[in-house]
């Protein structure tokens, strides 16, 4: 657990030195509209949410998680050279695509690699540290940026060349220092027989392990991801009230202190006071934040927002992804986390354009109010069809 939070922490690094500065140089060095923005943070996004669930079909087929896991950290790392020559929109968006192709290979064997060396009620302490290492990344990388940018303004071509460094040490850790819990390999369908599995009727029953509570938590986040649109929008609308460009990595950094500040403490509450509660929590506050971003009418505004959108970041990342492992067997683990991230990613293509569009032809503060009111939503949900007491229900694989 503590390797894959070492991984975690560089990755994010490298992650955040340029994910703030991408929709600035395509709109600014490129001259690329918001509508396009969004289009191509949705198309990436998706790319990265059709992978997850087949990577994490097969490591639990297989067996095995690192080898998956340093593939796809391996394959983002690539990125950043096609990103640092890129001279075109469409040259952004295949540096994007490639990002997200490794983050699908990875993360639905990442997070099973943590919760199959956790107990169940350690979930939310487990995956609040992962989260809070991950971000402490986060909170490095724009400060870099920064840096970068105040010796060199605007070359954000020699920020994306430099990320690739933390790329490359995350790469070498899981080689050298990642351990799995190797399982038996699943041979074809018929792998396991269970009264719910060993029928073909059972099997259609239960499509990729989801269902019950854990099938109606997957669907309410895909439903929270449609209003969530690319954090690309919560940048564009930073500078559109004021925030210069050269104090966007450092606002991304204060967003991302809180983040990691809170990602630790919240996930041992969560275990405590219940994962839902949480994550119910977490949906509300976000809902305040767009809500006030919609509403804002100054940069000093956005920077409180901003800090605020690190609280729901704290209280909902890690303790989302704990819930679910709580929800799921652990033989069908990676299969849930990939079905997990890929609903809440293929949301993310109609997310983006929709808030691109709304920006364009509504107004900025449009996108905003319909991420309010889908978190609102996703809230009432959550409480209608996801019990607390569900917790305790599967033991750990």
């Amino acid at each position: 657990m503590v390797a894959a939070g070492v991984v975690s922490f560089f990755m994010d690094v490298s992650s955040e030195m340029v994910y703030p500065l991408v929709p600035l140089f395509l709109a600014s060095v490129l001259g690329v509209s918001s509508s396009l923005i969004g289009l191509i943070e949705g198309v990436a996004e998706t790319t990265a949410s059709l992978l997850k669930v087949g990577s994490g079909w097969l490591s639990d087929r297989l067996g095995r998680r690192k080898i998956l896991m340093g593939a796809g950290y391996g394959v983002s790392g690539l990125s950043r050279p096609v990103l640092a020559l890129a001279g075109s929109w469409g040259q952004v968006m295949a540096a994007r695509f490639v990002d997200r192709f490794g983050k699908g290979v990875r993360t639905a064997p990442r997070d099973a690699i943590v919760a199959d060396s956790t107990e169940i009620a350690g979930l939310g302490r487990s995956f609040g540290f992962h989260r809070a290492m991950d971000q402490s990344g986060a909170v490095l990388g724009p400060g870099i940026a920064f840096l970068v940018l105040a010796w060199r303004p605007e070359d954000y071509r020699m920020v994306f060349w430099l990320s690739l460094i933390p790329a490359a040490v995350a790469v070498t850790v899981i080689v050298l220092f990642i351990e799995e819990k190797r399982r038996p390999r699943v041979p074809g369908m018929a792998a396991r027989q269970t009264p719910e599995t060993g029928s073909a009727a059972g099997r259609r029953k239960r499509v990729g392990g989801l269902r019950g509570p854990l099938l109606s938590y997957v669907l309410i986040t895909g439903l929270f991801a449609l209003g969530n649109s690319s954090d690309a929008f919560l940048i564009l609308r930073a500078e559109n009230l004021g925030v210069t460009a050269a104090l966007i990595p450092v606002l991304y950094l204060v967003f991302n202190l809180v983040y990691s500040g809170l990602a630790a403490p919240a996930g041992v509450l969560a275990d405590r006071i219940g994962r839902r509660r949480m994550v119910v929590i977490g949906y509300l506050v976000f809902a305040i934040t767009y809500a006030g971003m919609a509403l804002a009418g100054s940069a000093a505004a956005v920077w409180g927002l901003f800090m605020l959108y690190g609280v729901y970041m704290g209280l909902s990342d890690g303790t989302g992804r704990a819930l679910l492992a709580q929800l799921a067997p652990g033989d069908k683990r990676a299969t849930a986390f990939g079905v997990y991230h890929s609903v809440a990613g293929l949301a993310a293509l109609p997310a983006s354009v929709i808030a691109g569009l709304l920006w364009d032809r509504v107004s900025p503060a449009a996108p905003f109010w319909l991420g309010a009111a889908a978190a609102l939503l996703a809230a009432l949900l959550l409480v209608t069809l996801v019990p607390e007491g569900s917790r305790e229900r599967f033991r750990r694989g």
